[in-house]
């Protein structure tokens, strides 16, 4: 069985809601959909757990209000390498608008020290050389410089493949390092590449710029529009069924990550990777929280996504 950890840095409280359209300056009647202890990596472990793949979740936790956490770490029988720090893990704002996109109201949470960072650092190294792969998802906190991160992130490449999903000053430091993986989306993309990219070409030929950068793997999703793979096999574009039901697009570019996770892990092909990855997102938008309750559904799903080579 591969042995497979997720590393999540700035945990959070996931508070998900829906309305038709937010009223800016208004009062907004929110339809409350659920809080859930989350946080990208924590998200990815929750879909691998689903798909019977045994994980460690690792990173930070606030010490003061970790109850929920460690429930679920216990109930889904999760291994549990997450480091305790002071304060409290913070609470993200996630409001799914019917008539438009989903809003991210995230918030600043506990603060890293350096000794709580070199602390990590020792520790993460060490017992990450007995893993298959480490997916590093999400922000950082308060406190973890870029420069650490990027070091760190690279040393641990060194001992195992490494996954990375984040954004902003973590995915711009990171992808420094060169990961095995990396799935930017597009707007991620475009702001790498510091343009704007208005066509698949445009998003291909920016994606094998980023892999000349040192990269195996580059995923680009564009959620409805799908997802593009450029690999060293050619390039792979995914087009995901369409969903009459979106509840809430919260997780499903986490999902995704799970499913190339599970495909790469059992040795499916990019083809069939890339099509369970594009299902199991496309389950995530039909529900409130993330994981995967219904494997006969994903079945489904999977028959409907379309993948097309279009390079070799």
């Amino acid at each position: 069985m591969p042995r497979i950890a997720t590393i999540t840095l700035n945990t959070a409280f996931d508070l998900v809601g829906r309305l038709p359209r937010i009223q800016l300056g208004e009062v907004n009647t929110v339809e409350t959909l659920g809080i859930y202890p989350a946080g990208k990596g924590i998200n990815v472990a929750k879909v691998l757990h689903d798909l019977d793949l045994p994980v460690t979740v690792s990173g930070f936790l606030g010490e003061d209000n970790q109850g929920d956490f460690i429930q679920m770490f216990q109930q889904l029988g999760l291994d549990d390498r997450f480091q305790r720090v002071a304060g409290k893990t913070r609470i993200n704002v996630k409001i799914t608008e019917t008539e438009a996109d989903v809003t991210d109201l995230n918030f600043l949470g506990y603060q890293v020290s350096s000794d709580d960072w070199q602390k990590f650092v020792n520790q993460s190294l060490a017992w990450a050389k007995d893993y298959d792969l480490v997916a590093v998802c999400g922000s950082l906190p308060k406190g973890v410089d870029t420069d650490a991160f990027k070091d760190w992130l690279k040393a641990l490449g060194q001992q195992t493949k490494v996954v990375l999903d984040s954004s902003n000053a973590a995915l711009t430091a990171g992808l420094k390092a060169a990961p095995w993986l990396v799935k930017p989306n597009h707007r991620e993309l475009e702001a790498w590449i510091g343009k704007p990219l208005n066509s698949i070409a445009e998003i291909i030929a920016a994606a094998k710029q980023l892999k000349a950068e040192g990269i195996a793997n580059v995923i680009i999703s564009m959620g409805a529009e799908g997802s593009l793979w450029i690999s060293d096999q050619g390039v792979l574009q995914a087009q995901p069924p369409k969903c009459t039901n979106v509840v809430s697009t919260v997780g499903a570019g986490d999902s995704m990550v799970a499913g190339l996770i599970y495909g790469t892990q059992h040795a499916l092909s990019q083809e069939q990777t890339l099509r369970f990855a594009s299902a199991v997102s496309a389950l995530a938008v039909s529900q409130s929280n993330v994981g995967v309750a219904d494997k006969q559904a994903l079945n489904q799903l999977l028959d409907q996504v379309k993948i097309t080579k279009i390079e070799e």
